[in-house]
């Protein structure tokens, strides 16, 4: 994200990622304001004000009140839907701004943007000098690519060998499985940048066969091994829980969370310093408890969900009088969402409150 202007309601923004559409997401509030060149038929010449189907698109300034918003994870567009309330034309009606990476976009809010919003901004302009990695996921007949961004585990291509190498002659199965890796890295790095770093995990030694075909076609190639216990989606997600590649993914956010989690479910299965549901969330709070409060970030910034008769996003503020501190947690991974199954909003404690 690049931010070309920053007023304290009334932010302009460069989109350079697909994270910073899922950003932006939770940025486009409902009741804001967003702005941006879009297009609206000419409807001007129509017969009895109706829209003709053949009226030429113009391309216009276009400020709509924002109602909602639909946004996939890892596609690259944001739909946003609103009220148009300035444009050259058709004021009061519905719009939506299709958004991609590379488009220009103003928000403004009719207040201050609270600091959680401040924080989440400023995370995106600086995960733009992170590079998004690539996690192979390595057994003897099943290859699995996903690619980690700052803000999730994406899954990719799978690739399956089908009989060869579990039956038959050694030495058949032995030439079925090489040509599988040989197809299978090809497309591996056709599909992945020269300058991506990669990481190929997995249980068994499958992985160092894999490492030594694709080290042949791309000697340069930025490539790292890890032994998993697990294969799937399941080993990948150990590579990032159990820090077995802090040095390539210590900046990244999913990194960070998936780690405090890690540490959630450590405290809670041996009773410790850990608070979670409203009453223990409440107290925590009131003896200034809290080190820091990990929170699922739609639900942040919705404005049914509260705690204490008050919104959530105002519940949270008192983390400011007792030093507490936030983390807006991703549900695109799978301790994200598990994190939904408590509730959304768990607190790692200075100490266990008896």
């Amino acid at each position: 994200m690049q931010i070309l202007r920053q007023e304290e309601a009334h932010w302009k923004l460069r989109i350079e990622s697909e994270d910073d559409l899922w950003v932006l997401a939770r940025l486009a509030s409902p009741g804001r304001n967003i702005a941006m060149l879009g297009e609206r038929r000419d409807t001007t010449t129509a017969e009895s004000g109706s829209r003709a189907k053949a009226a030429e698109r113009k391309k216009m300034w276009i400020e709509l009140r924002i109602l909602n918003t639909e946004y996939q994870t890892y596609s690259d567009i944001l739909r946003i839907h609103g009220i148009i309330e300035q444009a050259p034309m058709d004021i009061g009606s519905h719009h939506t701004h299709l958004i991609e990476v590379g488009d220009e976009v103003e928000l403004t809010s009719l207040a201050p943007y609270p600091s959680f919003d401040h924080t989440l901004l400023k995370e995106a302009v600086e995960s733009a000098n992170r590079t998004n990695i690539s996690l192979i996921v390595v057994e003897n007949d099943e290859i699995v690519l996903f690619e980690i961004t700052s803000r999730g585990l994406r899954e990719g291509a799978t690739w399956t060998m089908r009989g060869g190498g579990k039956r038959g002659d050694v030495r058949t199965s032995e030439a079925v499985a090489q040509s599988f890796q040989k197809q299978v890295a090809k497309e591996i790095l056709s599909a992945t940048g020269a300058d991506l770093p990669m990481i190929l995990c997995g249980p068994g030694h499958a992985r160092e066969k894999l490492k030594s075909v694709i080290l042949e076609v791309e000697p340069q190639r930025n490539l790292r091994l890890i032994a998993t216990s697990m294969a799937g989606r399941a080993g990948a997600n150990e590579v990032i829980r159990e820090g077995l590649a802090n040095e390539i993914l210590e900046d990244h956010a999913i990194h960070k969370e998936m780690q405090l989690l890690e540490d959630v479910w450590t405290r809670i299965s041996s009773n410790g310093a850990v608070a979670y549901g409203e009453q223990a969330l409440l107290r925590a709070m009131a003896e200034g408890a809290i080190e820091t409060l990990l929170v699922a970030v739609d639900l942040l910034r919705d404005e049914e969900t509260q705690l204490d008769g008050k919104p959530l996003s105002e519940w949270v503020r008192g983390l400011d009088d007792i030093g507490g501190t936030l983390m807006q947690c991703s549900t695109d991974h799978d301790a994200g969402e598990q994190l939904l199954g408590l509730g959304g909003v768990v607190a790692l404690l200075r100490y266990k409150m008896v």
